[in-house]
């Protein structure tokens, strides 16, 4: 099991960051999450193995003025 913001998830071996937002079906285009302490780039999203247990943050891109 994860967690992802405020929602706990179902985990399954070989998850990576890509799979996770398939799974949220999130069309948000998210440049950046946050997995336990580490801040993983979007570049780095289908190498990224999920652990499990973890705690995840989606982190939105922000734009203002």
């Amino acid at each position: 099991m994860i967690k992802v913001d405020d929602r706990e998830l179902a985990w399954h071996e070989g998850l990576t960051v890509v799979g996770l937002l398939e799974m949220l079906q999130d069309s948000y285009d998210y440049p950046a999450v946050k997995i336990g302490h580490d801040i993983i780039s979007k570049a780095k999203f289908e190498k990224t193995l999920v652990p499990d247990g973890v705690q995840v943050y989606l982190i939105p891109l922000i734009a203002g003025g």
